[in-house]
């Protein structure tokens, strides 16, 4: 199993509350085989709304060109269960989100992705976003063990639900490594079921 214990890289502030999952990624573009492409389409609609009003998104902001940790703010990722969100948000190249609040399944489409959503206080996210703005070079530490943001000499205490926070300590936030790892007693059980060897009830 693959533990994942630290997160750090630079953010990318995106401001805001009840960021729904159709405006992280359109609708149509829900329509691929894989999710492969689906980074370039993250926030596709308020990307192009703000540079018709001449205004940049983050994401187009040249200053957080390869950033990985975005900070948001509350209910984030609510809406439709579409796991293309996070998938968009992991192609674009975000590795760990932190905000006040998230919407729960866009908070475990994540988790099963590998991709922690952790949780400050409101004045702290705004500070934080603050202080990227100012300086988009900060670099970011999320531990998940210390349950602690190191942001440049500044530091946070952080949360995520103690289930969630195990699974990512121990590795078992990869249910496809889970199954890999326990492959004897899969085919075991297989074996055992008859709808799966041509046996009549």
């Amino acid at each position: 199993m693959s533990a994942i214990v630290r997160i750090g890289g630079r953010g990318v502030p995106l401001p805001g509350n009840d960021i729904d999952t159709d405006r992280i990624i359109p609708a149509r573009f829900l329509r691929c085989v894989t999710f492969d492409g689906l980074g370039e389409h993250a926030f596709a609609d308020d990307r192009r709304q703000l540079k018709a009003a001449g205004e940049l998104h983050p994401f187009d902001n040249p200053d957080y060109k390869g950033a990985s940790v975005l900070v948001v703010g509350s209910n984030f990722g609510c809406g439709s269960s579409r796991e293309h969100a996070p998938q968009s948000l992991q192609k674009w190249g975000i590795g760990a989100l932190i905000g006040i609040s998230f919407a729960e399944i866009f908070f475990n489409n994540n988790l099963a992705i590998g991709v922690p959503c952790v949780c400050l206080a409101a004045e702290d996210i705004a500070r934080l976003q603050q202080s990227i703005e100012k300086d988009p070079s900060l670099m970011l530490a999320v531990d998940l063990e210390a349950q602690e943001l190191c942001a440049g000499q500044h530091k946070f205490s952080l949360h995520m639900p103690a289930g969630a926070r195990q699974m990512f300590l121990h590795g078992d936030w990869d249910a496809t490594r889970q199954l890999l790892s326990n492959l004897d007693l899969v085919k075991q059980r297989t074996a055992e079921m008859p709808y799966l060897n041509g046996f009549a009830f």
